[in-house]
C-alpha cells in the first residue's frame, strides 16, 4: 500500500490517489479556461506573428540579463560565505565602509542593466507601434457583451459600410490597423495569435497593428473585467490568404441578403425580423441590428448580414453544432442563457436594462423558428465563407482541426 507518515502524529496514512490530483488539475484548467471540449483555448507564443516574434526576440534578452544576474549574484553569495567563514578567521572582519570602487560598481552595472533593457524596448515599441499607410484598416466596437468588426474602406454596393458581428476576417502577411472604441465600459482585446493586448475604451479610440502569417481560425476574448458576461465575450479572428480574402471582400461588397421564397418559414421570419409583433409587444430585430441590402439598419446591436456564414453564436458562447442547438432559446430568452445580455426576450418574461426591470415581448416557438430560418438563410455564397476549408488552430483537444 502506498503510505506516507504524518510528520505530526507519527501515524501512517495513505497517499492521495494520483488519478484525485490529475482530475483536480485537469477540472481547473478547464475552469480556468471557461470553455468546454470543443472549443478552442486561448494559445501564446505564436511565432506566426510579427509582433510575437519581436516581443519574444527581446525577452531573450531580458531573461539572459536576469540568467546572469542570477549566477552572478548568488556566486558572489557562496563565494563571501565560503571565504569568510567564521571558523576560518578568529579576527573580526575588516570594513569596506566608504569603498567607493566597490559602490560605483554596485551602483553602475544596475543602471547599465536598465539601460540596455530600456533600449531594447524602446526599439521594439518603435519596430511595432507606427501605424503605417498601407496598413488595412478595420473599425472594432465594444459593447457588452459581444464585438462589431466594421470595414471603413470597403462600402457596399446595397450602401454602408461591410460589417459583421463577433468575427474578424483579415489578411494574412499584411498590417491591419486595427482602431477600437467601447460604447459602455472598459473591454480589453485580445487574440494573442496575431498581436497584443489593447484596452477599449469609451469616447477614446485606440489604434494599433496586428499580423500574422498563416491562415487559420484564431481564438479572442476579452481580457477587462466588464460584467456579468465578461466571460462569454469572446470573438474569432479568421486570417485568410491573399486570393481568398480578396474573394471574400468582392463577394462581400455585391452581397444582399436574399429575397425569401413567397409562402416560406425565411419570409414569415424576415417579417417578424423588421416588423415585430406590436400586438404582444416583441420588438423587431431590425431595430438593433443590421443586414446589408435590407430595411434593417439598427446600431445597437451586431451586423448579423451574414449570419449564416458564422459558426458562433452569442459571441463565441456556442460554436458548430452547438450554436445551430441554441439559436431558438438565444432568440427567445438570451438574458437567460448570457446573463447581462441586453437582447430582448421574447417569452414575456422580465429582464435588466440599465438597472431598469423590462417586460419582453412574446412570440411561439413557431415564430421564432421563423426567424431562426431568416437569420440562417443570410449567407454568403460558398466561395466567399470565409470558414470553408479553413484551420482551427490550437483547440482544446489538441492541435489544428
Amino acid at each position: 500500500m502506498n503510505t506516507i507518515r504524518d510528520r505530526h502524529s507519527g501515524n501512517i496514512r495513505p497517499h492521495k490517489p494520483v488519478w484525485r490530483v490529475t482530475g483536480a488539475v485537469v477540472l481547473g484548467a478547464l475552469l480556468l479556461t471557461g470553455c468546454s471540449p470543443s472549443q478552442q483555448a486561448i494559445t501564446f507564443g505564436d511565432m506566426a506573428s510579427g509582433y510575437n516574434r519581436e516581443i519574444f526576440w527581446m525577452s531573450l534578452w531580458a531573461i539572459a540579463l536576469s540568467i546572469l544576474i542570477f549566477v552572478g549574484v548568488s556566486w558572489a553569495l557562496f563565494h563571501t560565505v565560503n571565504r569568510f567563514r567564521e571558523d576560518k578567521h578568529s579576527a573580526p572582519p575588516a570594513q569596506f565602509h566608504g569603498n567607493n570602487r566597490l559602490e560605483n560598481i554596485l551602483i553602475g552595472v544596475p543602471v547599465l542593466i536598465v539601460i540596455l533593457l530600456s533600449v531594447l524596448t524602446v526599439r521594439s515599441m518603435a519596430r511595432l507601434n507606427p501605424v503605417p499607410q498601407t496598413a488595412y484598416k478595420v473599425d472594432v466596437l465594444s459593447k457588452q457583451y459581444w464585438w462589431n468588426f466594421s470595414y471603413p474602406t470597403e462600402t457596399s454596393e446595397a450602401g454602408g459600410v461591410i460589417a459583421n458581428g463577433n468575427e474578424l476576417i483579415m489578411p494574412t502577411k499584411k498590417l491591419v490597423a486595427l482602431s477600437m472604441t467601447s460604447q459602455d465600459v472598459i473591454h480589453g482585446f485580445w487574440a494573442p495569435n496575431i498581436g497584443g493586448q489593447r484596452h477599449s475604451v469609451p469616447n477614446a479610440v485606440r489604434t494599433w497593428n496586428v499580423q500574422t502569417d498563416r491562415a487559420g481560425v484564431y481564438q479572442g476574448n476579452c481580457t477587462q473585467l466588464c460584467g456579468a458576461s465578461h466571460a462569454n465575450m469572446r470573438f474569432k479572428v479568421i486570417a485568410l490568404d491573399e486570393a481568398r480574402y480578396n474573394s471574400f471582400l468582392a463577394t462581400a461588397r455585391a452581397y444582399r441578403a436574399p429575397t425569401p421564397a413567397p409562402g416560406s418559414a425565411e419570409e414569415r421570419g424576415y417579417t417578424l425580423f423588421n416588423q415585430g409583433k406590436p400586438e404582444t409587444g416583441a420588438l423587431s430585430c431590425a431595430a438593433c441590428h443590421r443586414v446589408q441590402g435590407t430595411p434593417a439598419a439598427g446600431q445597437a446591436g451586431p451586423d448579423l448580414s451574414f449570419f449564416g456564414t458564422r459558426r458562433t453564436l452569442g459571441a463565441g458562447m456556442w460554436e458548430g453544432q452547438r450554436a445551430q442547438e441554441m439559436l431558438h432559446d438565444w432568440i427567445k430568452q438570451s438574458p437567460v442563457v448570457k446573463p447581462g445580455s441586453l437582447m430582448p426576450r421574447y417569452d414575456g418574461g422580465e429582464y435588466l436594462v440599465n438597472g431598469k426591470t423590462v417586460k419582453g415581448g412574446t412570440l411561439t416557438d413557431a415564430e421564432i423558428d421563423d426567424i431562426s430560418a431568416y437569420l440562417r438563410s443570410l449567407k454568403l455564397p460558398e466561395e466567399a465563407d470565409y470558414w470553408r476549408d479553413t484551420p482551427v488552430i490550437n483547440t482544446l483537444n489538441g492541435g489544428t482541426q
